[in-house]
């Protein structure tokens, strides 16, 4: 679920985390679907960003992504809590690309 700036935004899109403001009011529900009059209405508040429902596609391929977490990890494999920290790290990343 990625992040858009308001100037980004498209009909249709749904939202996926209330769209507050600075001042945390919230603007727009959780579920909504993005109309070309909500989206003028959101540009003409002070939103910095709304997330959207949907993949964002990883800029990198997963077995690159898999790789270099094994290299962070090279020199704490033998310790316990950093393994079971890279297991839910690689379990995280994997859930990235299904």
């Amino acid at each position: 679920m990625p992040k858009v700036a308001p100037g980004s935004l498209e009909p249709g899109m749904k939202v996926a985390k209330p769209v507050v403001n600075t001042s945390g009011m919230v603007l727009l529900g959780e579920n909504a679907e993005l109309t070309p009059e909500l989206i003028d209405r959101i540009r003409s508040m002070e939103v910095d960003g709304v997330w959207i429902q949907g993949l964002s596609k990883p800029s990198v391929p997963v077995e690159a992504a898999l790789a270099e977490l094994d290299r962070r990890f090279h020199l704490v494999a033998d310790q316990p809590r950093m393994d079971v920290i890279r297991k839910a790290a690689r379990k995280h990343i994997e859930s990235l690309y299904e």
